[in-house]
């Protein structure tokens, strides 16, 4: 089986944007558009395709990625096109294949959308012609600037009342990014929206048909014709800018042709110089298509990112870096980026191929892990729906059923040539509840329905107490744990008693110390023995857990060194304060002795153990609370309210704004203050006020709390 399409003509894309700015409805509008469903799925009827869990379509958010593929040839050739014949030639020339990743926009999801654009070369940012930039546009526009992913934007919901391209626009520009650029204005607003200008090439665009199928060039309206103008000129000098020769060119006076300024912004716009804006409603079916002529205008295919963003790896033979290119005669790299339970097939492995290839059949490395595993089968995936496959190019995404051992982030590779690939890293989580089976037969699908679904998420954790005997599970919010046990109870079948959600705090210390431990048993035959002496400090804020051996002429031994750091680390996650994990803390392990005989390793952990507990206890230890990013909107009129109950939360009023007729109030709040926060607002506001949060830092507690914390009232 040959490659279908070459590797210029792969796009692979997600779409990223704050929770209800309307990316599914935008992934709905591009399959339909593109002849993959021929039926358009509405997410607020609870039919979109890319929302296929019955949790997403009751609650009409996204909360898996879900990956499909499509294919599109630009709408200014086929819109040209009189006969079949000419439509089919013009496709054979100019067809791409169009992987999409259509991400969740609720923070408490925020691994899927982390993990979404490791593997993605463009993204397709999708903004609320009402609200523009909001808090978590913020997030994800910085999750992809960590790894430098090209975006285009996209200006959705132009039909709305309230809606203002400026207005959007300009947040963009003010909190985002000021290299947005419009290569688009609207016709008309809110009800009177009816069609776009391409300010490059000076043409406007309406939609017409059932479904806005038809492209219709009009003449720009005489009203727009100056604005028009005006964007058209600012986009021309932004892009002779990144071109020396064409600069040369404009400001002589030349006339320079179209396909070559589109060339230029498609450099700028992979090199993330210039971000091209797009806007329309896809709800109504506007605007759709010419932004999927700028995901293949405008965005990377593997091969231009590689040259910006080369694969590299080290080599596991020889710990050199190594470097692949984007081909299926390099030897086979992929990565592995998302593990999903499949009610039908079982256990789904996500992954992209960066090189090589990948065949059904054959045996592959996991390099992260040092396995091997065979590839039973491979589909390609269109949402919940799949297509079986012999082999995957470099360049595809698709699915592995049936991998035992293989977790999001994992490098697989040829066996012959073994390559790992940075990790993915993912926050911590910041809330956990207690679980407990309801019956003894429920217990062993607890069991299993937990590891399966922490198999799929990175961001869950499952941890036992081990004195109470009890299961405790972590996430990154209420929503995220409740949507867990909701899927625990439906595809799990698992009924279980759910505790109060509870804060994930963390403890440190303030200053240096000291302290030595001395583990000694003496029982008869051989005895115990263990020395270690260690200096605690404290780090900068997210620097975690650091160990420094300065031990010198064998004072202790190499062989005891590792057990003293796992005491340690026991220890810290034990914590002093009140039972919570420790962190931001160097130890260093200077001076100790052994034994010649009663010495073991047993003996040095506890030492370890205890030197650091000793020590600890005299560093100032203190309690620290996660705070949250909160943002509320409201009607003003209940504007005192809400930031009076904010202050009443111990929360910071970081910013006030006005959004339309709305109010939005900007806040830092302790996490533990926000539990039941959502009836609180509603009944505040008679129901017309929403709120977004995330996680921000780990500050530290007042004593009052600290005090109530260890008393366990909060």
């Amino acid at each position: 089986m040959a490659r279908a399409y070459p590797l210029n003509k792969y796009r692979n894309i997600g779409i990223i944007a704050h929770i209800d700015a309307g990316k599914t409805t935008v992934s709905e509008r591009i399959l339909f558009y593109t002849g993959i469903s021929h039926k358009i799925g509405e997410v607020h009827e609870g039919a979109a395709v890319m929302d296929w869990m019955e949790q997403e379509r009751e609650r009409g958010i996204t909360i898996t990625s879900a990956a499909t593929t499509c294919f599109w040839t630009p709408a200014r050739y086929t819109r040209l096109a009189k006969t079949d014949e000419e439509r089919a030639k013009l496709k054979a020339e100019y067809e791409h294949r169009i992987n999409i990743i259509d991400t969740p926009g609720h923070v408490d999801f925020t691994a899927e959308v982390e993990r979404s654009l490791r593997v993605l070369d463009g993204g397709v940012t999708v903004f609320d012609g009402v609200a523009g930039v909001e808090p978590q546009s913020e997030t994800v526009w910085h999750q992809a600037d960590k790894y430098a992913v090209p975006r285009i934007c996209f200006i959705n919901k132009m039909d709305r009342m309230g809606a203002s391209f400026e207005k959007s626009f300009n947040s963009i520009i003010d909190r985002l990014t000021p290299n947005a650029i419009p290569v688009q204005i609207p016709i008309g607003a809110e009800e009177n929206f009816k069609g776009v200008i391409d300010v490059l090439e000076m043409k406007a665009f309406e939609f017409n048909g059932e479904h806005g199928e038809k492209i219709d060039e009009v003449e720009i309206p005489a009203d727009l014709k100056t604005e028009a103008e005006k964007r058209h000129a600012q986009l021309i000098e932004k892009i002779v800018e990144h071109d020396e020769v064409m600069m040369e060119k404009y400001l002589g006076g030349e006339t320079i042709p179209v396909a070559d300024l589109r060339a230029v912004l498609r450099k700028a716009t992979i090199a993330n110089l210039l971000i091209p804006v797009f806007c329309g409603t896809a709800l109504r079916n506007k605007g759709t298509q010419l932004m999927l002529d700028g995901v293949i205008d405008y965005l990377p295919s593997p091969i231009d990112i590689n040259e910006s963003k080369p694969i590299k790896g080290t080599d596991l033979a020889t710990g050199a870096e190594v470097i692949r290119q984007p081909n299926d005669n390099e030897p086979l790299t992929a990565v592995a980026f998302k593990v999903a339970t499949d009610p039908f097939v079982g256990n789904l492995t996500y992954f992209r191929v960066y090189s090589g290839i990948i065949k059904k059949g054959s045996y592959i490395l996991n390099a992260t892990k040092n396995n091997q595993e065979r590839i039973g089968r491979i589909v390609r995936m269109h949402a919940n729906h799949r297509e079986d496959v012999e082999e995957m190019y470099a360049g595809d995404l698709g699915a592995i059923v049936g991998l035992k051992n293989t977790t999001t982030g994992d490098t697989l590779c040829n066996p012959e040539t073994p390559i790992v690939l940075e990790a993915i890293t993912f926050p911590e989580p910041v809330i956990s509840l207690r679980i407990e089976p309801k019956t003894k037969n429920d217990q062993e699908k607890l069991g299993m329905a937990l590891k399966r679904l922490s198999d799929e998420d990175p961001t869950f954790r499952v941890t036992g107490n081990s004195d109470t005997g009890e299961t405790i599970i972590w996430g990154m919010g209420e929503l995220h744990l409740e949507i867990l046990v909701d899927r625990m109870k439906r595809e799990f079948n698992v009924e279980a008693n759910v505790g109060r959600p509870q804060v994930s705090y963390k403890e440190t210390i303030k200053k240096d110390a000291e302290a030595e431990g001395k583990y000694i048993r003496q029982s008869g035959g051989k005895g115990q023995y263990g020395h270690a002496k260690i200096k605690l400090h404290p780090l900068e804020k997210g620097k975690g857990f650091v160990f420094v051996n300065q031990i010198k002429g064998g004072v202790v031994p190499q062989e005891y060194i590792a057990p003293i750091e796992k005491g340690v680390k026991e220890a810290m996650a034990r914590g002093i304060v009140a039972g919570f994990p420790m962190t931001d803390v160097e130890v260093t392990l200077y001076d100790g002795s052994y034994h010649e005989v009663d010495s073991s390793e047993a003996a040095f952990k506890i030492a370890g153990s205890m030197a650091f507990q000793e020590g600890a206890k005299s560093a100032s230890p203190v309690l620290l609370e996660p705070i949250m990013k909160v943002q509320v909107i409201c009607p003003q009129d209940y504007l005192g309210d809400v930031t009076g109950d904010l202050s009443s939360k111990r929360g910071r009023i970081e910013s006030l704004n006005d959004r339309g007729m709305m109010k939005v109030v900007d806040a830092m709040v302790p996490l533990s203050e926000m539990f039941g926060y959502a009836t609180k607002l509603r009944s505040m506001t008679q129901g017309r006020g929403s709120f977004t949060m995330e996680f921000s830092s780990y500050e530290e507690a007042p004593k009052s709390i600290e005090q109530q914390v260890i008393e366990g009232k909060k």
